[in-house]
């Protein structure tokens, strides 16, 4: 009964459509977010460093991202990417969908709460031209954690680097493959406005945010690197319609998961 109930849930995971993470639940996304982001930069000894977190183009937060593995698995979430402007405040939230899937030795269900720092305005650019597959299409790699984390070039030169939280654990985590974009359905439920891009939200002329909104960003603010200040490196307005060109990707620490030992492909909603 146990293997059925997880391959279905896999097949499930697998169309990662967006009927399948369908419905109204934007503003218990955002509480989530902010609840996630709370709950971690609580966490000085395991959390993203602050020095990183300054020259951070922008952060997305996907709380409860599920994993699924039976042989072949599947991942998939929604969260919000937050994005600063050319002088370094945030703009509100956009909505955003994780999903991806593997193959290798794994079983098991497993829900984690993931982070990802950008560090580059072209992996920015990248989401919101539609969907970036992370490995691919931006470099990516498991984060620094902790106050000791040094903040020498040594790390790599990543455009992304991940953490995941899982069971009271917070860390680096291996993400290729994967694939994030923008989930329009979910902007215009929240907005209450019909065509709204993410490069309007992130735009001159943003339409008006929900209360929740502010609350998320008024919980950021509170915290060194993810106050109001410009990234290391002055920001470009953000096009409609943007890719990121091929780069190699850093290696990642493993997450300790018996999840993280497979090969990854992306899926895209449909």
């Amino acid at each position: 009964m146990l293997i059925r109930r997880l391959t279905i849930l896999a097949l499930a995971l697998f169309s990662v459509s967006t009927t399948a993470f369908a419905g109204k639940k934007e503003d218990a996304t955002i509480l989530k977010a902010t609840q996630v982001l709370e709950e971690t930069m609580g966490m000085p000894d395991q959390r993203a460093p602050d020095w990183l977190l300054d020259r951070a183009y922008g952060i997305a937060i996907i709380p409860g991202v599920i994993k699924v593995g039976l042989g072949i698995g599947g991942k998939g979430g929604k969260g919000v990417l937050l994005v600063r402007d050319a002088n370094g405040h945030w703009y509100n939230p956009s909505f955003v969908y994780m999903g991806g899937g593997s193959i290798g030795w794994q079983f098991g269900i497993q829900s984690s709460d993931i982070i990802l720092v950008f560090a580059s305005r072209r992996s920015i650019e990248g989401v919101t031209g539609g969907k970036l597959t992370l490995g691919a299409e931006a470099g990516i790699a498991a984060g620094p954690v902790g106050r000791q984390a040094s903040g020498a070039t040594d790390i790599g030169g990543a455009e992304i680097y991940s953490y995941s939280r899982s069971q009271g654990f917070f860390g680096g985590i291996a993400l290729d493959g994967s694939v994030l974009g923008i989930d329009d359905s979910a902007n215009r439920s929240f907005y209450q406005k019909a065509g709204v891009y993410a490069s309007d939200i992130f735009g001159p002329n943003p339409p008006p945010a929900p209360e929740l909104a502010h609350k998320l960003l008024e919980t950021m603010r509170r915290f060194p690197g993810l106050n109001d200040k410009a990234p290391t490196a002055t920001a470009a307005p953000i096009s409609k319609s943007s890719s990121a060109s091929p780069t190699t990707s850093q290696p990642a620490a493993p997450s300790g998961s018996g999840l993280e030992s497979a090969t990854t492909y992306p899926v895209e909603p449909k």
